[in-house]
C-alpha cells in the first residue's frame, strides 16, 4: 500500500486523467458492446440534493478512511493511513479505535463478527463487535476488499489478481486467479463477482472458486452490487455504472454518473454510487435513472447503508457522512 503522501498524488493525478479520458473512454466502450443486448444510456442527473436532509451529519475519523462497513447496529470505518478501525454509533459518537494490521483497507461484518483486510501486511483481522481481536489470518498480496456470505469470507489481492476463499474460522479454503488488480466483490446468492480495475473485466466465480466467466466493461471498475436481479459495476475513469445479467454478464443497461464512480451499495429500493472526484453520491432507480445526487466530503470512497441513513467514508477529508 502507498503511503499517504504517495496515496493522494496518485489519486489526484488519477482524477485528472478521468477528466481527460473519459468521453473517448465511454464512446469507444459504445462502439465495442453487443447493440442487442444494450439498452440506451441514461444520462439524466439533477442538481445536488440531500438525501434526507435532517439526518446529514459529518464525524471526523482517523488519518485516510477508506472501507465502511455496518454491523446492523454500529458503524465500522477502516482508517489506512492510522492502522486502525473506528466503531461509531448511529449518532456518530466514537464507540472505539482498535488497531489491526498495517494499511487496513475494506471490511465486512456479519453482524456478529467484523473482518479487516490488511493491505500492505498481506493478512486478514477478525474482531468482535467489543473490538477484540479474535485472530488475524494469512491471505494473498494485497488484500484490498472483503465479502461474507454464509460461513465463508472472500478476500480480494490486489496485489496478487487472486482472491482467497477463509473460512469464518480463519482457515484457508483456497485461493483462485482472478483479473489484473481486483478490488471489489459482491455476491448473486450463487456465485461470486469480482471487479478487476486494472483489467477492465468482471469475473464470476462458483462458490467452490471455479471461474464461470470473464465479462468486459468499463474503464477501471472500481465497485460492485447486486439487486436481488442484476449485477452493477461502477466504472472509475468512465464516469459511469453498467448493468449486468447475472446470468450471461452481458451489459444490459447503462447510466452516465459523477467523476470517479467507486463505490456502489443497493439500499433495497435504489442503487448509490459513490463519486470519488465530485465529492458525491449519485442515486438511480432500478431503471439506472440518476434522480438525485448527495453532496459528502473530499474524495469519498466507498458506502453502507443503515436503517439511520446512509454512511460514506471521505479519505481526503477524513471523515464520514451520514446521509
Amino acid at each position: 500500500m502507498r503511503s499517504k503522501s504517495q496515496g493522494k498524488t496518485v489519486l489526484a493525478r488519477a482524477l485528472l486523467v478521468a477528466a481527460a479520458i473519459m468521453l473517448s473512454s465511454i464512446c469507444a466502450l459504445a462502439q465495442t458492446m453487443d447493440n442487442t443486448t444494450t439498452m440506451s444510456s441514461t444520462t439524466m442527473k439533477t442538481d445536488p440534493a440531500s438525501y434526507d436532509p435532517s439526518s446529514a451529519i459529518e464525524v471526523n475519523v482517523g488519518d485516510g478512511p477508506t472501507g465502511v462497513a455496518s454491523d446492523g447496529t454500529s458503524i465500522w470505518v477502516t482508517n489506512q493511513f492510522s492502522g486502525n478501525v473506528m466503531k461509531v454509533a448511529a449518532n456518530g459518537a466514537i464507540l472505539g479505535r482498535f488497531a489491526v494490521g498495517k494499511n487496513p483497507t475494506g471490511v465486512a461484518s456479519d453482524g456478529t463478527n467484523v473482518w479487516v483486510a490488511n493491505n500492505a501486511g498481506n493478512t486478514v483481522t477478525k474482531l468482535s463487535l467489543e473490538g477484540a481481536v479474535l485472530g488475524t489470518y494469512p491471505v494473498g498480496q494485497g488484500p484490498q476488499a472483503v465479502l461474507i456470505t454464509g460461513q465463508n469470507v472472500w478476500v480480494a489481492n490486489e496485489k496478487g489478481n487472486t482472491v482467497t476463499k477463509l473460512s469464518t474460522a480463519g482457515a484457508t479454503l483456497g485461493t483462485y486467479p482472478v483479473g489484473k488488480r481486483p478490488v471489489a466483490l459482491a455476491s448473486d446468492g450463487a456465485n461470486i463477482w469480482v471487479a478487476n480495475n486494472k483489467g477492465d473485466t468482471v469475473t464470476k466465480l462458483s462458490m467452490a472458486g471455479a471461474t464461470l466467466g470473464t465479462y468486459p466493461v468499463g474503464d477501471g471498475p472500481f465497485g460492485l452490487a447486486f439487486d436481488g436481479k442484476s449485477i452493477w459495476v461502477t466504472n472509475f475513469f468512465s464516469g459511469n455504472v453498467m448493468k449486468l445479467n447475472p446470468s450471461t454478464g452481458a451489459v444490459v443497461a447503462q447510466a452516465i454518473v459523477g467523476d470517479g464512480a467507486s463505490g456502489i451499495i443497493f439500499d433495497g429500493a435504489n442503487l448509490l454510487v459513490v463519486n470519488n472526484g465530485s465529492n458525491s453520491v449519485s442515486v438511480l432507480g432500478g431503471d439506472g435513472s440518476v434522480f438525485t445526487t448527495l453532496k459528502v466530503g473530499i474524495s469519498p470512497y466507498n458506502i453502507a447503508v443503515t436503517p439511520n441513513g446512509v454512511w460514506v467514508t471521505n479519505s481526503g477529508s477524513d471523515s464520514i457522512s451520514r446521509r
